[in-house]
């Protein structure tokens, strides 16, 4: 059977081309959505890990360098203290930074048709 030469790139343009332009919000805020949320999720955790703040918060109360002594204990608490408090202030600003740019991503498509709007309504008028 001999194809159509006028179908295939028909084909291509209307359903390929087309179809994906009017897909592509769909996507963008279900599929795409989804999997960027889960990718944000992994990254929080990533650095909570990788920060280390459980382990410090396991091993408050243990002494450092094997230094038992009441100084060795109250300098090891505090230096612990500290650690945790600034990696914790180091994940929030990762939360945030994150969280800022999940914002930007469910944002992105309303700005771009928005600008193409702008730049094209000298036309329509």
């Amino acid at each position: 059977m001999k194809k159509n030469i006028v179908y295939s790139p028909a084909k291509f343009v209307i359903v390929d081309l087309i179809g994906d332009f009017l897909y592509w919000p769909v996507w963008w805020y279900s599929k795409g959505l989804l999997k960027t949320l889960r990718g944000c999720l992994f990254s929080i955790k990533n650095q909570s890990q990788r920060l280390g703040i459980a382990v410090w918060i396991k091993n408050i109360f243990t002494p450092m360098f094997g230094q038992y002594d009441i100084e060795g204990r109250l300098i090891s608490f505090f230096a612990r203290l500290v650690q945790i408090i600034v990696r914790s202030i180091i994940l929030a600003i990762w939360v945030i930074v994150v969280f800022l740019g999940l914002l930007f991503y469910l944002g992105l498509p309303i700005l771009i048709v928005n600008q193409i709007w702008a730049n094209f309504s000298w036309v329509i008028s």
